[in-house]
């Protein structure tokens, strides 16, 4: 048996944390809840956080988000596939949009829907993932500028998520003179200038942010209190709203070098007699009920730092206990801290529990 527990009282600090923080310097922000894949549970607890603009990428979870709540502003964070154009406008009040195509295609659905559809322009600006292009982004804007149904709700970006490039005070500058450039070309204002994600957050404790520069995106930070630039906690946050637990189903002293014919596991890895410093040593193993189908160990560190974690398979993980000052016994349970992909590995799973501590 496997699960994890969400802490409320410490989500509850570390949104209180946040939220104070872009009060103060009149940001406006959204949580991004795509790591709670659509947990009910879960959903509820954001909710009752006071929490007014929720951002996703998948409809399914906007969906039930809408359900809960339906005066819950919901942001779709990536550009439109086009079969779900029809569940885009239903479930989202804004989404993300690079494409003249997509945007056509919206406007015509939110006619039919009798609605205003809500649009970010996303420009590229470095990280390689979704964007419009610099150079053509004022042909673009002056494009979907008269659409029906489709308002223009702001212009954004999106950077470390695919090529790690960071959110440095000069690439938020760039993006407030895209901002000037569009609103004196089009004599409009643009309500949103959307920053980025939880990466920025050290630019805005800093106050090196363009002040144009208006709206934010905040997953990672809120749920493991994460500097990205440092990869440290950042101070007066937790790292630990959520905990994963796993028992141990078996304790035996083991050679700690296989024997027979080698070849590779399920995982496509091969056992390397390098990676043992004694041939004829042992361990004292556990055997905890979780494997690859919920985690990947890279991404969990157990919280009794004399464990050592050796190797999982499909649906049971190995540990080493012998340097534990605990004595551990079959049916106890191994705690371990998250980080944030280990966490979506895990939420993502039907087979781990969710409960709330």
């Amino acid at each position: 048996m496997a699960f994890i527990k969400l802490y409320k009282q410490k989500l509850e600090e570390n949104y209180a944390f946040l939220d104070a923080i872009f009060k103060s310097r009149d940001i406006q922000w959204g949580v991004v809840s795509k790591i709670l894949c659509g947990n009910t549970i879960y959903l509820k607890e954001i909710i009752a956080l006071g929490v007014r603009e929720i951002h996703d990428s998948r409809i399914s979870n906007l969906k039930k988000i809408k359900t809960l709540d339906p005066d819950i502003q919901t942001v779709y964070i990536k550009p439109p596939a086009k079969q779900n154009i029809q569940s885009i406008v239903r479930y989202a009040d804004v989404s993300f949009n690079t494409e003249i195509y997509t945007i056509q295609l919206l406007s015509k659905e939110a006619q039919k829907q009798n609605k205003i559809h809500k649009i970010i322009i996303m420009i590229e600006m470095g990280d390689l993932r979704e964007g419009v292009m610099g150079e053509e982004l004022i042909a673009f804007y002056g494009t979907i500028l008269s659409m029906s149904n489709i308002e223009i709700r702001g212009i954004g970006t999106n950077l470390n998520c695919l090529s790690g490039v960071m959110p440095t005070q000069d690439k938020l500058i760039q993006l407030s003179l895209y901002k000037q450039l569009i609103e004196a070309k089009f004599n409009i204002k643009i309500p949103w200038v959307s920053g980025g994600t939880s990466v920025a957050i050290p630019l805005i404790l800093k106050n090196a942010r363009p002040m144009s520069v208006n709206h934010f995106r905040i997953g990672e930070a809120l749920f493991f209190g994460k500097d990205l630039f440092t990869g440290e906690t950042i101070e007066g946050m937790h790292n630990d709203v959520f905990k994963l637990y796993t028992q141990i189903i078996e304790i035996t002293e083991k050679p700690d070098t296989p024997t027979g014919e080698i070849g590779e596991n399920v995982a496509g890895n091969t056992f390397s007699m390098n990676d043992i410093e004694d041939l004829g040593g042992t361990s004292l193993r556990a055997i905890l009920d979780i494997g690859l189908l919920d985690m990947q160990p890279q991404y969990i560190e157990p919280e009794d730092i004399e464990i050592t974690i050796i190797d999982a398979s499909s649906d049971m993980m190995v540990v080493d206990i012998s340097n534990s000052k605990k004595t551990y016994k079959v049916g106890d349970f191994v705690s371990f801290k998250i980080q944030y992909m280990g966490g979506l590995y895990l939420l993502n799973s039907d087979y781990i529990e969710k409960v709330i501590g």
